[in-house]
């Protein structure tokens, strides 16, 4: 795995400066729904990453937000979103990252997740633990929702969707010390995997928002789930992660009703 995690921070770590470079400057942006954006930056960092998978992995198939499905008969798949974030991003607000995964026969092997603006690179490979600009990274030791910081977000079909995440946010406000929502969920994720979150759970949510994630909570000692305590899987479109110590709690709050967990 160190061959394909070293090519992947690579590959964050340019696509990440192309981002620096435009955050803060006039984008082009267009809507690819009501409040679910596109800009320039998207689309030019996806491509400088799937130039980059083309050349040293032409066999290996691609799953990128942007631009959809590429497939190839491998057990490899690359599952990227180059800017996570792009509300965040299009309006000059600092919190977003760039999402790399491997699958390998459909599990997740590799992830990374990289801040540009503070250039903090989370990397995890299979087994091998989480680590944070070189660095080991654990989760928290919070044990009780009463003491925990939480952090979730919204789905951009908020407007018309039925599922749209206020009954759990107000049920969690209830329960836990705090609760943020910063608009990246693979960032949430790499927080909760540094300890700096304790638990993340968000509904509606696609492969890219949460394979590379899901991998680093776990490498750092966590836990990742469905709502209810199931298997978690990133096609899923739904996912609950914390330190371990929260995910039964998290989850008795997130199990749909007559759904034990």
């Amino acid at each position: 795995m160190n061959e394909f995690l070293s090519f992947a921070e690579q590959v964050a770590r340019e696509a990440g400066a192309v981002l620096r470079e435009r955050f803060g400057t006039p984008l082009a942006v267009r809507h690819k729904g009501r409040i679910d954006l596109v800009t320039e930056a998207d689309l030019l960092s996806e491509s400088l990453i799937r130039e980059r998978l083309q050349g040293r992995f032409p066999d290996h198939a691609v799953l990128a937000e942007e631009s959809g499905l590429a497939e190839r008969p491998s057990a490899f798949r690359w599952v990227v979103d180059p800017l996570d974030g792009t509300t965040n991003y299009s309006h000059g607000y600092p919190f977003f990252s760039v999402v790399i995964a491997l699958e390998h026969q459909g599990e997740t092997v590799v992830g990374v997740v990289y801040d540009p603006l503070r250039d903090e690179l989370f990397s995890a490979a299979k087994g091998q633990g989480t680590t944070c600009n070189g660095r080991p990274a654990r989760v928290s030791t919070i044990a009780t929702l009463e003491q925990a910081l939480l952090v979730t977000g919204f789905p951009y079909n908020v407007k018309s969707s039925p599922q749209k995440n206020l009954d759990h946010f107000s049920a969690f406000l209830d329960l836990a010390q705090a609760i943020r929502r910063d608009g990246s969920a693979a960032l949430d994720l790499a927080y909760v995997a540094a300890g700096r979150f304790d638990g993340f759970w968000e509904p509606s949510l696609a492969p890219w928002d949460m394979a590379a994630g899901s991998l680093l909570v776990t490498e750092a000692g966590g836990r990742v789930t469905a709502f209810d305590g199931r298997p978690f899987s990133p096609y899923a479109g739904e996912i609950v992660a914390s330190n371990g110590l929260l995910q039964d709690a998290m989850c008795r709050v997130l199990a749909p009703p007559g759904r034990a967990v």
